[in-house]
C-alpha cells in the first residue's frame, strides 16, 4: 500500500507531461502548416498549448527537436485521413477517391490541418536534417499508401506509378494555393482529376 502511494504522484507526474508533450506536439503540427517553419516560434506554440516559455526544455533539446515531431505529426494525420478516404472507397475506386479528396476545395482552404507536403514542401531543403528525415518518412508511407491501390502493388511499375500519382496531387495543390485567381486555381484542379482520375472511370 505505501509503495503504490508513493509510485502514484509520479505516475501522474508523468502523465501529465506526457499530456503536455501531446498538446505542445499538436500545436505545432498546426502552426507548421499554417506559418511554416520559419513562422513557427517557440514563445507561441507553448502559448497556444497554454504553458510557459519556460517549460519547453523540459519537452525539447531544441526548436529543431520540436520541428521534428511536428512534421511526424502532421505527416501522420495526413496519411490517417489519406488511408481513411481509401478504406471507405471500393478497391477500384479508391485512388480516385484519394485524389479527389486531396484535390477538393476544402483540403484546398484547409492549410492548417491539411497535407503537410503541399503546405511546406518548398521549405523543407533549408530544414535540419531531423526535421526533413521525420517529413521524408511520411512522404515515403504516403507514396506506400498509393502504391497499395494497384493491383500489381509490389512490382517497380505500381511504384513508379505512385511517385507520379503522389507528386501530382502534391504539385497541383502547391500551384492551386500560391495563385491568386480562384478560376485558374479550380482549373488547375480539375485538370489534374481529369487525367488521372476522370469522373467515367
Amino acid at each position: 500500500m505505501i509503495n503504490v502511494m508513493r509510485k502514484t504522484p509520479a505516475n501522474t507526474r508523468a502523465a501529465a507531461k506526457e499530456e503536455s508533450h501531446e498538446r505542445i506536439v499538436r500545436a505545432a503540427a498546426r502552426a507548421i502548416r499554417r506559418s511554416g517553419y520559419d513562422g513557427t516560434g517557440v514563445a507561441d506554440i507553448m502559448k497556444e498549448a497554454g504553458l510557459t516559455h519556460g517549460a519547453f526544455y523540459a519537452h525539447f533539446k531544441s526548436r529543431e527537436a520540436m520541428l521534428a515531431e511536428a512534421a511526424d505529426r502532421a505527416g501522420a494525420e495526413s496519411n490517417a485521413f489519406a488511408a481513411s478516404v481509401l478504406a471507405a472507397a471500393p478497391p477500384e475506386q479508391s485512388l480516385r477517391a484519394l485524389m479527389h479528396a486531396y484535390l477538393s476545395e476544402e483540403h484546398l482552404v484547409s492549410i492548417e490541418t491539411g497535407c503537410p507536403v503541399s503546405a511546406l514542401g518548398s521549405e523543407m531543403p533549408r530544414q535540419a536534417p531531423e526535421v526533413r528525415r521525420a517529413a521524408t518518412n511520411r512522404i515515403k508511407e504516403m507514396i506506400d499508401l498509393v502504391a497499395r491501390q494497384s493491383p500489381d502493388w509490389g512490382q517497380p511499375a505500381a511504384h513508379e506509378r505512385a511517385l507520379v500519382t503522389v507528386a501530382a496531387m502534391v504539385g497541383t495543390l502547391m500551384m492551386a494555393r500560391a495563385v491568386d485567381d480562384p478560376a485558374l486555381s479550380q482549373s488547375l484542379r480539375h485538370a489534374v482529376l481529369n487525367h488521372f482520375a476522370p469522373a467515367d472511370k
